[in-house]
């Protein structure tokens, strides 16, 4: 899936968040923990370099739990690298962050010295709702600076903390096919980018293979045994589930884009269950096929190229 959703505001953005990052100590990326992976901003790693990042698994309550232990796992493997899990609700986690970025920089607090830490996250991602527990509403009020622009402000925490809290971002070519379906799925994308048949037809694809109880369960449907890329059986599924939730025309036809609609509401609203859409094996698997895409983008590229130059070559010789 092509996303084609990248305001103008999420450029200016991500050219702020490089001019600040050389001043950054440390790096907290809220991911969601439905998609770890593909809410997880790929200029990151490379922009951060060595420093220290938290990784915050935000929504775990929507999440698989076994799955979010999982991915913490895989995170942690980097030794730069730590996690909290979050939920919508519970805060009581959150309010432990300044401590784990004092432990992640030893040094600049035996100087007592001011650290400077940057969030970032994709839109949706529950950043504005880590800053007001962090915060609290008063301090994030002062901690806003008339010189810096409407998309970014700068908190100051008690702890000796201040956090540059960016907008929340996208990436301008989200070259993974199956993490722009995912994006979409759970929320990140603005639902007038997309098509809602589309990504639920995704859903019950991705669904059926991890979760199938949970559809059965839901909407009290029969899962065919052969699924995997079976356009006419997940469409058939997509219309069990619009009779189901009465997502039907004059005659009885089932409308497919409410059903769609039903099925996305109920995975982001959390009544389908805990979900998770992605594991740490799925992402080795799909960054050999992104690699696989950029390299046969640049071999046509590479062509087109040499085309041009024989095409100019002959109009020389002519």
């Amino acid at each position: 899936m092509s996303i084609n959703w990248y305001p103008g505001h999420m450029h200016k953005a991500r050219k702020q968040m490089i001019e600040v990052l050389p001043k950054t100590d440390i790096l907290i990326e809220i991911l969601d923990a439905r998609i770890p992976y593909s809410s997880e901003n790929p200029a990151i790693a490379q922009l951060r370099g060595n420093k220290p990042c938290i990784k915050l698994l935000s929504k775990t309550d929507l999440a698989d739990t076994e799955q979010t232990k999982t991915w913490q796992q895989y995170f942690e493997s980097d030794q730069n690298v730590k996690t909290l899990a979050i939920t919508t609700t519970d805060q009581t986690t959150t309010r432990t962050l300044p401590q784990l970025i004092k432990k992640l920089l030893p040094n600049k607090v035996a100087q007592q010295r001011t650290i400077h830490a940057m969030i970032v996250g994709i839109p949706n991602v529950g950043k504005s709702t880590l800053i007001n527990t962090l915060a609290g509403r008063s301090a994030a009020k002062v901690g806003n600076e008339p010189a810096v622009t409407k998309s970014q402000q700068r908190i100051h925490l008690d702890d000796n903390i201040i956090l540059n809290d960016t907008p929340g971002i996208l990436w301008p070519n989200v070259e993974n096919p199956h993490s722009g379906y995912r994006l979409a799925v759970t929320g990140a994308i603005k639902d007038t980018a997309i098509e809602y048949e589309d990504i639920a037809l995704f859903a019950c694809e991705n669904l059926a293979q991890r979760y199938p109880e949970k559809l059965q369960e839901r909407y009290g449907i029969t899962i065919p045994s052969a699924i995997a890329g079976n356009d006419q059986a997940l469409i058939n599924m997509l219309e069990e589930i619009g009779k189901k939730r009465g997502a039907l025309r004059a005659g009885g036809k089932v409308d497919l884009h409410k059903a769609a609609e039903a099925i996305i509401h109920d995975i982001r609203s959390g009544a389908l269950g805990k979900l998770t859409f992605e594991s740490p094996a799925d992402r080795e698997q799909e960054e050999k096929l992104v690699e696989k895409i950029r390299q046969e983008k640049a071999e046509k590229k590479r062509a087109r190229k040499e085309a041009e130059q024989l095409k100019r070559s002959g109009k020389r010789h002519t």
